[in-house]
This record gives structure tokens, C-alpha cells and sequence, in this order.
């Protein structure tokens, strides 16, 4: 199961005593979950008006990120072909499983220095993003030009001989060469097909050079692609992680108020007990917004636009770590 989730509850006395209520109601008689207390440092509030733009912005650049953390991630299983199975353990986060890098979540403070307000933390994560984004594009379009190229050669050196090319089958002495009147037609049996082929001693050595070439040139690709890879895959979904501690910030403090007392906490739900682990949660934290019903996006109510975000009276968000269209 790699689905957490993220919430937030205002602190009671103590923040301790909020992550003690958390624990008895998920784990300690009905393993619902296994929680983490997730590790937000004092960040810089600013005012309100900045903190309700905040969250919108913070909201876009999430999916940004997020969709930049997946293309990097199927992009690495599309260079590694045979080797799919070795894709999962090239993802890292800080030369640590996914898993293990949320679950023990540690803020960055030499990339994302706090005594910055809220607003340049998150253009940093912006800019950072974007840069990997572009190079991410342009470094796939080269390697899929040169593997693009590679395959149409190895295709006309395969498949039947109605279509592969015969310049390592037939040799010079075959051809009558140089000829006003003949033409050499090769057939090709059992189905005595003719078909055309011109025999140029140049352009067959000239496709087996490029051959050789495109096939060297791969290979030396190959090593600093993966190696970029798994260096900006590591930093873009360092980066969106942060957002996440960002996002449950700026929430908190809109909706449980000044000064900042709330405790984070990461939920790795047990898959079969989801729909209770919601009802514990709601039964748990209802009395911080009468007016929030358990809302789920899925729900069709006429007027009520959620942006496919799910509403609850707590601070929440999902991190998916599923990032690949196939399973590894």
C-alpha cells in the first residue's frame, strides 16, 4: 500500500496529546493505520491575505510538481526497457526508499531556507521544477531521436525478407552490375515474390557504420541518462514533498487560526479498513467544522464544486507513491 495520508489537528494542550488521541483511536485496538508524526518547522506566516493566495498557488504548483516527479519516474522505466524490475530500486529519495523518506520526512533547510517567507520558499520549488521539467524534455527528445533511429535500422535488418535488407545475404557476384539491358530480380521462395533491390556496395557499408554508430552512441548516453535521472527524480520529489509540508502549513494556520499550534501527522491506512479509518477520523475531529459532512469528491452534488480535492473537518492531503503506469 502506498497511499498516505496527510493531516493535520490543532494541538489540545499539547501537541502530544493530540497525537496520543490519534493513536488510540487508529491503532492501538483496531490497526487502521500506521501513523508517523510528520515534522513541520516554525515557518514564517506572514499575513492572511498572502496565506489565502498562498493556497491556491501552493495547490497548482502540486500537481505540477507531482506530474513532473511521475514523468521522470516513467521516463527512467522507458530508458531502462529489459530492466523494469530495477526501476523501483533507482527511485529514491535522498538515497532512501520512498517510503522511508516520507515516513521519517526531515525539512530541508539548506534548500529551502526557513527564515524565507512562505511565498519564496514555494518560488524556489517552482523554479527548481520548471528547470527539470525543461531538461527532462530536451534530454528525452535527444535519446529518443538516437533510439528512434537505432530501431528503424535494426528493423530493416529484421522481419522477412520481403522487407529486411538482404546486403548481408546476397553477395557482389550475385548481381549483374553495370548493364544497359539486365536487371538482376531476386525472388524470394517458397512465394517466388520478386521484389526490387538495388545493389550498392556504399550504401550497404555506409547503413552498417551508422549501425554501429547510433549503437555506440546509445550506450554512451545510457549511463549519464539513468545517473540524471535518478539525481532529479531524488530532487523533484524531494521538492513535492515539501509542498505537502507547505500546503498543511498554510492550512492549518487558515483554518485553526494564530498562534500556530497544530499537529502533522502521516496515515499509512490498512487498504481494507479505509472507509472505517475515515468514519474514526471524522467521529475524532467533527467538532473542528460542524458544517463538514464526510464530503467525498466522488460525490455528484448539484452547485458544490470540490475541484476534486475531498473536504473533511481536518487539514488533509494525499501522497500517492504509485508513480508508474505498471507495476514493478
Amino acid at each position: 500500500m502506498t497511499e498516505f495520508w496527510l493531516i493535520s489537528a490543532p494541538g489540545e494542550k499539547t501537541c502530544q496529546q493530540t497525537w496520543d488521541k490519534l493513536m488510540v483511536a487508529t491503532t492501538r485496538t483496531n490497526n487502521l493505520s500506521v501513523n508517523n508524526k510528520f515534522n513541520i518547522p516554525d515557518l514564517k506566516v506572514g499575513t492572511l491575505d498572502v496565506l489565502v493566495g498562498l493556497s491556491d498557488e501552493l495547490a497548482k504548483l502540486d500537481t505540477f510538481v507531482e506530474s513532473v516527479v511521475k514523468k521522470v519516474a516513467q521516463y527512467m522505466a522507458d530508458v531502462l526497457e529489459d530492466s523494469r524490475d530495477k526501476v523501483q530500486e533507482n527511485l529514491l529519495a535522498n538515497g532512501v526508499d520512498l517510503v522511508t523518506y516520507i515516513t521519517r520526512f526531515q525539512w530541508d533547510m539548506a534548500k529551502y531556507p526557513i527564515k524565507q517567507s512562505l511565498k519564496n520558499i514555494s518560488e524556489i520549488i517552482s523554479k527548481q521544477a520548471t528547470q527539470i521539467d525543461n531538461d527532462l524534455k530536451a534530454r528525452a527528445s535527444a535519446y529518443n531521436n538516437l533510439k528512434g533511429n537505432l530501431q528503424n535500422l535494426e528493423r530493416k535488418n529484421a522481419g522477412s525478407l520481403l522487407t529486411r535488407s538482404l546486403a548481408d545475404i546476397v553477395k557482389k557476384e550475385d548481381f549483374v552490375l553495370d548493364s544497359e539491358y539486365l536487371i538482376t530480380m531476386l525472388v524470394v521462395v517458397p512465394k517466388f515474390t520478386v521484389r526490387d533491390f538495388q545493389y550498392n556496395e556504399e550504401e550497404m557499408k555506409a547503413d552498417k557504420e551508422e549501425m554501429t554508430r547510433l549503437s555506440t552512441d546509445k550506450k554512451k548516453q545510457f549511463g549519464p541518462l539513468v545517473r540524471w535521472l535518478k539525481v532529479n527524480f531524488s530532487e523533484a520529489f524531494i521538492a513535492w514533498i515539501h509542498i505537502k509540508a507547505l500546503r498543511v502549513f498554510v492550512e492549518s494556520v487558515l483554518r485553526y487560526g494564530l498562534p500556530v499550534n497544530f499537529q502533522a501527522m502521516l496515515l499509512q491506512p490498512n487498504k481494507k479498513n479505509m472507509k472505517k479509518l475515515r468514519e474514526v477520523l471524522y467521529e475524532l475531529y467533527k467538532h473542528l467544522d460542524s458544517s463538514a459532512a464526510i464530503i467525498d469528491a466522488s460525490m455528484d452534488i448539484p452547485g458544490l464544486n470540490l475541484s476534486q480535492q475531498e473536504y473533511y473537518p481536518y487539514v488533509y492531503y494525499k501522497i500517492d507513491c504509485n508513480l508508474l503506469d505498471f507495476k514493478v
